[in-house]
């Protein structure tokens, strides 16, 4: 049995979900050796340069921070060998790791994926596990492989998904989801009672990179796709449609039942509770909208400085 202390540890990751993690590494005595994350980037209308979030945890907590532009590099590759680590924990890092960086740790490279995989394999775990309707998401921890998330599965944790929770709320709760699965995967591997389980590839389902054109919504679509849509695109790319010809975004909706009795895409009514549009098999209301440059608001607030009166025509550009 080794203690955590004893294992040298490189973790990679970069946004907001690695943090708790991180954290929980840090809080279980793990020896830190190297935090990998990506090269800070131009950010917000002044295009200043931003740190990544887990750069600036690891420098408030005095860790060595690295940022390679290609992690396949060979000075790079170096680099990380002459840290010697036993295990590289991987969560949302933003690079493909080659096989020579997986050959390097001899407890090898441990990845927590944001799905109960097989299924949803991928970019977007969480949003697309909302946009399919699914009722049920988690996270699980695997050993990684050349493969994209295919390698053998060690901890898995689940949660059931609310009926109106976006991808957002669903991202803070799998974030720390994720370090308790971390943290029993890594209580495990100490003990020398790991056992990892081979996924059975004919169950994976795949979640692709967002697109910002992923958020158009089609008002002829099913009121639950719509739905659906606008919650797991909550809060990026988010889900617009159009007004005017502006882009119009919408958000916090909820299906209601009954037939809509109105063209796909048009305002049936519109108050402080929210807008009520027709779709292809039902009526979605709208409680918060928000236009180009402009505060996301709820309905009442909205409708106060833009009327929609019942006839509008929702339309993206």
């Amino acid at each position: 049995m080794i203690a955590p202390r004893d294992l040298r540890t490189v973790f990679m990751g970069t946004p907001e979900f690695a943090l708790a993690t991180l954290d929980g590494l840090h809080a279980a005595g793990v020896n830190l050796v190297g935090v990998y994350t990506q090269p800070d980037r131009p950010k917000g209308r002044g295009n200043q340069l931003s740190s990544p979030p887990v750069k600036v945890w690891a420098l408030r907590h005095a860790l060595p921070v690295f940022q390679p532009l290609k992690l396949r590099a060979p000075e790079v590759v170096a680099e990380l060998q002459a840290l010697a680590p036993d295990l590289i924990v991987v969560v949302a890092y933003g690079q493909i790791l080659p096989q020579r960086v997986l050959d390097i740790p001899r407890y090898g490279c441990i990845n927590v994926h944001a799905s109960l995989l097989p299924r949803y394999r991928g970019a977007a775990p969480i949003n697309q596990a909302i946009i399919d309707g699914e009722e049920e998401s988690g996270v699980t921890t695997m050993v990684m492989e050349a493969g994209l998330d295919t390698g053998p599965m060690l901890i898995k944790r689940s949660t059931a998904i609310g009926a109106e929770e976006t991808a957002g709320e669903l991202h803070d709760r799998l974030a720390l989801l994720g370090r308790e699965a971390m943290d029993e995967t890594l209580q495990r591997l100490c003990a020398g009672t790991l056992v990892a389980e081979a996924q059975d590839d004919s169950l994976s389902t795949y979640a692709p990179m967002l697109k910002k054109e992923d958020g158009r919504i089609d008002w002829h679509a099913s009121v639950m796709a719509i739905h659906n849509q606008v919650r797991g695109l909550d809060p990026w790319p988010g889900a617009y449609t159009g007004l005017s010809g502006e882009v119009l975004k919408l958000a916090r909706t909820r299906p209601e039942a009954g037939a809509a009795l109105a063209p796909p895409g048009s305002v049936i009514s519109a108050s402080a509770e929210g807008v009520r549009i027709a779709c292809g098999d039902g009526v979605l209301l709208v409680r918060e909208l928000q236009l180009p440059g402009k505060k996301r608001l709820s309905a009442a607030d909205f409708l106060r400085g833009r009327p929609l009166p019942p006839g509008t025509v929702l339309v993206a550009p």
